[in-house]
């Protein structure tokens, strides 16, 4: 008897089996709890990269509108705005503001898109 119980493991084999089975399985709300938890992680790993990126957009959209406000100053004050108008096209700040519109927007914008060609049609 001895011998069988230290094979078996002390009578406990089948709490060991059924919980080695357990585990092995997943349930649904296993599966979901998982994937939950995967994209509640992706979107913590990415909180310090949307903070960056709506900084950068703030800098320049301040940059963009406070440079055509100026400009738009001037000229309803007849002043002359040529030179400051040749510093805002010398450094492309209206493609540079577009393309961070683009991005900004675009991505959310196109995850919309692509979400609604994946989502079955419903009837």
């Amino acid at each position: 008897m001895g011998i069988l119980s230290s094979i078996l493991g002390n009578g406990s084999i089948i709490e060991k089996t059924l919980g080695l089975i357990d585990n092995m399985h997943d349930s649904g709300v296993e599966i979901i709890e998982a994937k939950t938890k995967a994209k509640t992680d992706l979107l913590s790993a990415y909180a310090p990269f949307k903070v960056a990126q709506r900084l950068l957009a703030l800098i320049f959209a301040a940059t963009f509108v406070s440079s055509y406000i100026l400009v738009m100053v001037m000229v309803l004050r007849g002043m002359n705005a040529d030179e400051v108008t040749a510093v805002i096209t010398a450094f492309k700040i209206d493609w540079i503001m577009m393309t961070i519109i683009v991005f900004y927007f675009g991505g959310g914008a196109l995850e919309g898109v692509v979400r609604q060609v994946k989502k079955p049609k419903e009837k």
